[in-house]
């Protein structure tokens, strides 16, 4: 990484940490409270491009998380299909780093607004860190897939959450003085918030242990009238041996409106979630069904079994090591059932999954950023 790092008004170097959508902010939280606690090393900054602006998918989060309200807003709200939200957040970005630019971008996960953000600070020479890399489920036709393979592409930095992932990257292509395993920046955040989450009370009357949590809005399970039909009604028939609580992402339930798909029976009907709420609501669950990443994770973290209602997942470690299984909308009602019975098995320790990712990403900044950064480590 060549050239030198660029300075605030105060004359510290800045690592600007692009926060896109909700799911960015567990991650850069971890990254961010590290480099906070090293106020010598240099100034993070917190970037939001847009794509979620409501106090439920993202204001609320910061709060829970101990972030502040992002120094930078670009204002570049979702819309216009993918390619519309990942062009207009690339000129947005561009525009922004001519005039103000960082010594290094950070960018989480797999977003749009994270390919737009790792496109344009490349192009402008901006070195860019990839937190969360290497995740991989082979199926080429999931939008995120094909983020996640192009921001790693042009990354300078790939942070893996585990050794296999680190491993594929190597195997990629990718120097090994780029490539670290550092591992999971939302155990950190999970690890720090969880007395916070227990301590918050539980929604619509619901029971320790007594219920399973939902999440659901992946475009292969509601994008499609018939598919989600198929869920919401392997949904009411699971909830018959178990209830369910389901926290219901704007997306999809514009979708069962659009649609004219009805509720189903036996599921609590809540509302976007902060995270601390969200978090407290899953930490005393029976089980999680879900095709989202990060709810994989935070199951895995907390020893919950978890049923992943899609046909692949980025993170196989999760079927490894943890309670972690694929299942088909058809098969839910039996898997509820199986966990119930208790043939499930149980999480095992994930290695570095351990609440210190976000140090190892910071000591592997002061490794390889030219001074003053480094130095100043």
């Amino acid at each position: 990484m060549n050239g030198p790092a660029a300075t605030s008004l105060a004359g510290m170097a800045e690592i600007h940490l692009v926060a896109a959508a909700r799911p960015n902010l567990p991650k850069l939280a971890a990254l961010w409270h590290a480099l906070a606690a090293r106020p010598a090393f240099c100034r993070p900054v917190l970037l939001h491009t847009g794509q979620h602006r409501d106090a439920a998918m993202f204001g609320a989060h910061l709060a829970d998380l101990g972030l502040p309200e992002p120094e930078i807003d670009l204002g570049v709200a979702a819309g216009g299909g993918h390619a519309g939200t990942t062009g207009r957040t690339l000129m947005a970005c561009a525009a922004f780093w001519e005039s103000r630019r960082p010594a290094l971008v950070v960018v989480a996960g797999d977003v749009d607004g994270t390919l737009a953000a790792a496109l344009a600070a490349r192009k402008l020479g901006i070195p860019v860190a990839h937190l969360e890399a290497g995740l991989r489920c082979g199926d080429r036709d999931m939008p995120e897939e094909i983020n996640r393979r192009a921001v790693d592409a042009v990354s300078d930095l790939l942070w893996a959450p585990d050794h296999a992932t680190a491993e594929r990257l190597l195997a990629e292509g990718h120097a090994p003085g780029a490539v670290r395993a550092v591992g999971n920046a939302m155990i950190d955040t999970l690890l720090a918030r969880l007395p916070a989450a227990r301590a918050r009370p539980l929604p619509g009357g619901l029971a320790p242990g007594f219920y399973g949590v939902v999440t659901l809005h992946r475009p292969a399970n509601v994008d499609d009238p018939a598919a989600l039909a198929a869920l919401l009604a392997a949904l009411g028939a699971a909830a018959a041996r178990l209830p369910l609580a389901w926290p219901v992402h704007p997306r999809t339930r514009g979708r069962m409106r659009a649609f004219g798909l009805a509720w189903p029976p036996g599921v609590l009907d809540l509302p976007p979630l902060g995270y601390l709420d969200f978090l407290g609501l899953l930490a005393r669950a029976r089980l999680a069904a879900t095709d989202s990443g990060g709810v994989q994770e935070e199951a895995a973290g907390l020893d919950l079994p978890c049923l992943t209602l899609r046909p692949s997942t980025e993170r196989p470690v999760t079927l490894e090591r943890g309670g972690n299984r694929l299942v088909t909308p058809r098969d839910l009602p039996e898997a509820v059932a199986a966990v119930l019975a208790g043939a499930w098995p149980r999480a095992r320790p994930i290695p570095l999954w351990d609440g210190r990712a976000g140090g190892r990403m910071a000591a592997h900044l002061a490794e390889v950023l030219p001074t003053p950064l480094g130095r100043a480590a």
